[in-house]
């Protein structure tokens, strides 16, 4: 990979499989390496007029929501789910046990932790990926940003300013 795309490769980790797996994967099917393709993309620019809205709330009504979401989660069975996939063999270290809500499990099962602190490492790490995604949407100036106070039914005022930008 380092001489098929080394380029690409300084962004990637040495031990970062799955992205060094996608360069190699890239250029076999395309005969062009990632950067390449990320060089060509950025050329073409983008093809349809578009707008994008985000949805913005207070940090904490959102934590609230995040907390109350993972309670739910937990009463709906999680744990169970977690459990019988562990059960049918399905290895903590698969890329499918990485995501949030799994991995938090896992120091349960192992006899490390406690259910209630694997639920609150749960809370506190979906807290932290909702905290990175609004940094990373933040980054984009195409986004318009709705900020409801409560009382706005999102969904009109969204219609709303999609209808005016479509006229």
């Amino acid at each position: 990979a380092n001489t098929i795309d080394p380029d690409a490769m300084q962004k990637i980790s040495k031990n970062d499989k799955k992205r060094i797996v996608r360069v190699l994967e890239i250029y076999k099917s395309t005969g062009k390496t990632k950067t390449e393709h990320e060089i060509l993309s950025r050329q073409k620019g983008v093809e349809y007029d578009y707008k994008v809205f985000g949805i913005s709330m207070d940090r904490q009504k959102l934590y609230e929501r995040i907390n109350k979401r993972v309670d739910i989660m937990f009463e709906k069975g999680l744990v169970a789910e977690v459990e019988k996939l562990k059960n049918n063999g399905v290895d903590e270290r698969y890329t499918s046990m990485q995501a949030i809500g799994y991995k938090e499990l896992a120091p349960y099962f192992n006899g490390e932790k406690t259910l209630d602190e694997c639920l609150e490492s749960l809370k506190i790490e979906t807290r932290h990926y909702a905290k990175r995604q609004l940094t990373w949407f933040r980054k984009n100036e195409n986004i318009i940003w709705l900020y409801p106070d409560g009382n706005d039914d999102i969904f009109k005022t969204a219609k709303a300013l999609a209808e005016e930008f479509l006229n």
